[in-house]
């Protein structure tokens, strides 16, 4: 499993002799990478949405289950989901079954459209928020994480304006940190020099 890297301890888990492998993957190779696909946006944006009040290996384990429920994170496809579409989602046990996360990333995939027709893309829009270029932290404990920014905050607001749902501060600092728009790999982590580009 690698454990001989030193790594974040939020992947770890309490033991990280039995670290799940799905989190170490993750840890390693996506979480911090600046995106710049506005599907991947999408996906992140959904899959953060119906981690509120969960936990990441939760959402993580049924990754799957949700890129086959949600066409493969297509915006467009998913902007056109209708009430049938709502009622076999409630019904699919292989994710989240919750219906105002669901009905929610239906209405978020429109304002998501709405805001690549306004910007170009969603990616050109999101980071206005920190001045095109990952903002570059410096945390030596998870305690050092915060919960939200004022960056987040401001992209919250937009959003909120523009329609979404499940998009307060806290969810999109979550997204932040997985997209790249901001750098939390703790100043220890193997994966904090590759990512800490000015």
């Amino acid at each position: 499993m690698g454990t001989e890297l030193a790594r974040c301890r939020w992947c770890m888990g309490r033991d990280p002799t039995r670290s799940d492998p799905l989190m170490i993957a993750y840890h390693d190779e996506e979480w911090g990478v600046p995106v710049h696909d506005d599907r991947k946006h999408f996906e992140f944006m959904v899959l953060d949405a119906f981690q509120a009040g969960l936990s990441w290996a939760i959402v993580l384990r049924k990754r799957e289950a949700f890129r086959r429920a949600f066409a493969d994170f297509d915006v467009q496809r998913v902007a056109r989901f209708n009430k049938r579409s709502v009622d076999r989602l409630v019904a699919d046990a292989a994710i989240v079954r919750n219906r105002q996360k669901i009905e929610a990333s239906i209405g978020n995939a429109r304002a998501f459209l709405t805001l690549q027709r306004e910007h170009g893309s969603f990616d050109r829009f999101v980071w206005t928020f920190v001045g095109g270029k990952t903002l570059q932290n410096a945390r030596r404990s998870p305690s050092e994480i915060p919960a939200r920014t004022p960056e987040s905050d401001a992209l919250s607001k937009e959003l909120i304006r523009h329609g979404f749902k499940f998009a307060g501060s806290t969810i999109c600092y979550a997204y932040m940190q997985a997209a790249g728009l901001v750098n939390d790999h703790e100043v220890t982590c193997f994966r904090y020099p590759a990512l800490h580009r000015g």
